[in-house]
């Protein structure tokens, strides 16, 4: 159930008829992040197996150069049965269990998983509730509360990761950064819940068109960034002009009348030790956003070749 902490930010109130509706309801098992990237993330063991590690074919994909392809695996042998296992699977830097090193070993509600060096997953039952409140405060530690994609500070701690896990695997790494042109004159104009209104509607037409696997983040103000993975800039310039398009030709309309709205965009994309910091990478992309907003706005611009 929740902590203490939590406590303080929903109420009292609230927890009581929590824990009053939760009385009865059938526990599932799940996986809760508690350490490392994206604390407070649960995972529900709804299937019979469940992959860790840090390949793209896993459920749950930890980016960590101590962390194994397919690293370890949680599993049971059916869906009647709600006994689990932890199996390591050959990892290079083995699975820990509560701080012991495992081949393979049933799991118990709290127990603590960890993987690399890094990561710890407690191994819970939870009824849906539950669950459900525990999404709600991750969802409120990492996301925007006007326009719901993932705030700077989620941001800031996945770009570290994705960069240094490029940097070791040899693979390219774009980031876009754009903002909404004249936007101070768009609130100056139609007032402040017209702006609101346009960051969140444009915040949800991108969310709609990028990949799953990339990261969408309010950086501050009416700019934003995505993290594109595996991305040369090339492919990042044609997802860019995309995302530039797409803006340009929605029909933005609050209280009766419509608003138009663009964006200028700028990329930076890391290959072959290039540039060489992430503080480097954002300095490159905001500086093509800058030229983007020099050269007359509602373009894309990047490096040549």
């Amino acid at each position: 159930m929740p902590d203490e902490e939590s406590t303080q930010i929903i109420g009292k109130d609230v927890l009581d008829v929590i824990a009053s509706q939760s009385r009865g309801q059938k526990r599932k098992a799940c996986l809760i992040i508690i350490a490392g990237n994206n604390v407070g993330m649960i995972y529900s063991l709804d299937q019979n197996e469940l992959i860790i590690g840090r390949g793209e074919e896993t459920e749950i994909r930890v980016l960590h150069e101590a962390v194994s392809r397919k690293h370890a695996r949680v599993f049971r042998q059916s869906n009647q049965n709600q006994t689990f296992w932890i199996q390591d699977l050959g990892s290079t830097n083995g699975t820990f269990c509560n701080g012991e090193r495992v081949t393979e070993k049933i799991l118990n509600d709290g127990d603590k998983i960890m993987i690399g060096t890094t990561t710890i997953l407690k191994f819970s039952f939870q009824d849906s509730l539950e669950k459900k409140f525990q999404e709600h405060i991750f969802e409120s530690a990492v996301r925007d509360g006007l326009t719901k994609c993932f705030n700077k500070k989620y941001f800031e701690e996945h770009l570290d990761t994705e960069f240094r896990f490029a940097a070791r695997h040899g693979y390219q790494l774009s980031l876009l950064m754009f903002d909404i042109d004249h936007f101070k004159k768009i609130n100056d104009t139609h007032g402040h819940p017209a702006g609101d209104y346009m960051l969140k509607t444009m915040s949800r037409l991108i969310a709609e068109m990028i990949r799953n696997e990339d990261i969408f983040a309010r950086y501050g103000g009416e700019e934003f960034v995505v993290i594109i993975r595996e991305t040369d800039k090339q492919a990042a310039f044609l997802m860019a002009e995309h995302l530039r398009v797409a803006v340009e030709n929605y029909r933005f309309e609050f209280g009766g009348v419509v608003i138009p709205l663009t964006i200028s965009l700028g990329i930076a994309t890391y290959k072959d030790g290039e540039p060489s910091s992430t503080q480097a990478l954002l300095e490159k992309a905001d500086f093509y956003l800058y030229r983007a907003k020099q050269s007359g706005r509602n373009r894309v611009e990047k490096e040549h070749e």
